[in-house]
């Protein structure tokens, strides 16, 4: 039997207009706007569709990608689309807890926005990130571990690209050994800090903080989480994962092969982009991958019979 799973992506995919045509057309959507705003304290609507140099700045990207990410996912569920599972890269993750109600909307909005906030403020300066193609996960992990400085795996996204992440001095002697050790390209990534990097362990320790007074629910559907790409299915472990997530690799590629394993083979992106589409076709071509970001999208996907409509 088919199954479905919703799937969300994180930093790098936002742009000025995303979510407006949603925004304008669906009640449903405004009000999850209007919600962050109530939440956070901040015009997301604002933030989302008028040219701004805030839109790319950590501490507020995660605000913007996950309101828009949740003002699809309700239309979405308005309309009947329902899945058997989800998942987010990073930042996604968030929206991935939307698509399995484990914590309350206005909750998870203070979460990002206080998680964008504390990602920023943890390394400001010295940091960076690479994209790593050509080259195996064991090789890159090996070279990193030999470095001189902290530098780490960020993301393992799909086979042939994985993230590099750490100190700068340390990333760029890296992505040059790395380059010798047979890497196609090592790329530079345009990123305000370290994410996914031991340097960001004082951000989850004060996420985890955070998380204390928040109320978690068992998830209504499992999801996939960053840590250890296994699927959630009781509250209790989500603070714990949440916390580590911040510093922690992003293990994409290894969750998408779980899930392809547990019988997942529709896989729906919600929000800006198509970059985890771009992953899925490179982890396995056998599945189907379809994205969602703009109304007419959505409107072509519910044409299609292969998708769990509810009455």
């Amino acid at each position: 039997m088919s199954k479905t799973a919703f799937i969300f992506p994180g930093q790098g995919a936002q742009y000025c207009g995303m979510g407006k045509d949603f925004y304008d057309a669906f009640d449903t959507a405004r009000a999850v706007f209007e919600l962050a705003e109530k939440a956070t304290g901040l015009d997301v609507a604002e933030l989302c569709f008028t040219d701004n140099d805030r839109l790319n700045i950590t501490e507020y990207t995660q605000i913007a990608m996950l309101t828009v990410e949740v003002a699809i996912l309700k239309v979405l569920q308005e309309k009947g689309l329902k899945a058997d599972c989800s998942a987010g890269l990073s930042l996604g993750e968030y929206g991935a807890l939307a698509a399995a109600e484990v914590i309350e909307m206005q909750d998870l909005f203070r979460l990002i926005r206080s998680r964008g906030i504390f990602m920023q403020e943890a390394y400001p300066t010295g940091g960076a990130m690479a994209a790593v193609l050509g080259l195996d996960a064991d090789t890159i992990r090996a070279v990193c571990e030999a470095a001189d400085g902290i530098v780490s795996i960020a993301n393992d996204n799909c086979p042939g690209q994985i993230v590099i992440t750490g100190e700068e001095k340390a990333v760029q002697e890296t992505a040059k050994k790395l380059a010798e050790a047979g890497a196609r390209k090592c790329v530079p990534l345009k990123v305000s800090g370290p994410f996914h990097s031991a340097l960001l362990a004082g951000a989850g320790e004060k996420l985890a903080a955070e998380l204390e007074s928040v109320r978690v629910k068992d998830p209504v559907i499992p999801y996939f989480c960053n840590v250890d790409a296994e699927p959630v299915i009781e509250g209790k472990r989500v603070k714990e994962l949440l916390a580590r997530q911040v510093s922690g690799t992003v293990r994409w590629r290894e969750s998408v092969e779980r899930m392809i394993a547990d019988g997942v083979d529709v896989f729906i992106e919600i929000g800006p982009g198509k970059t985890l589409s771009g992953f899925l076709r490179k982890i396995d071509r056998n599945v189907t991958a379809k994205n969602v970001e703009t109304v007419e999208d959505m409107e072509k996907l519910l044409e299609e019979s292969m998708f769990p409509i509810q009455a």
